[in-house]
């Protein structure tokens, strides 16, 4: 039960941080309506990786995978945005949108690795807790 209410809690606070960080983008970079995608998608992100750490949890060695797990997820993220920035610099000249690709790109990209390091952050310590009380018990 301990590992389903770290996963719950996980989601609540890397859903808030990464609400935030996209909500601080869309200020900072005076986004219209393009940023409805990148809040839906910021929530997804928080879901899918609430899922990806409970099943890491539950791995032989808890503290590794979470470990491992927080890697593969902060790689991809980096990838999607390294391969943004690429598409973005492949337009021709012409049809080329520059700051509006860009300001879509770091609204996909920086909510997502938030919500990877407070997950990752938050279920360690976690993880770290529950095996120190099997220890001691």
């Amino acid at each position: 039960m301990r590992k389903f209410f770290t996963s719950l809690f996980a989601l609540i606070l890397s859903g808030l941080a990464g609400g935030l960080v996209a909500m601080w983008l869309a200020i900072a970079t005076n986004a219209d309506s393009e940023y409805i995608l990148v809040f839906m998608l910021s929530a997804l992100v928080a879901i899918v990786l609430t899922v990806v750490f409970l099943i890491a949890q539950f791995m032989s060695d808890p503290q590794r995978a979470v470990n491992l797990t927080a890697l593969v997820a902060v790689a991809f993220f980096v990838i999607i945005g390294i391969g943004l920035i690429a598409w973005t610099f492949s337009q021709p000249p012409g049809k080329a949108q520059w700051s509006g690709d860009f300001r879509f790109g770091a609204g996909l990209v920086l909510p997502g690795i938030a919500t990877v390091l407070v997950q990752w952050l938050f279920v360690r310590w976690r993880v770290r807790r529950g095996l120190k009380a099997e220890a001691s018990a």
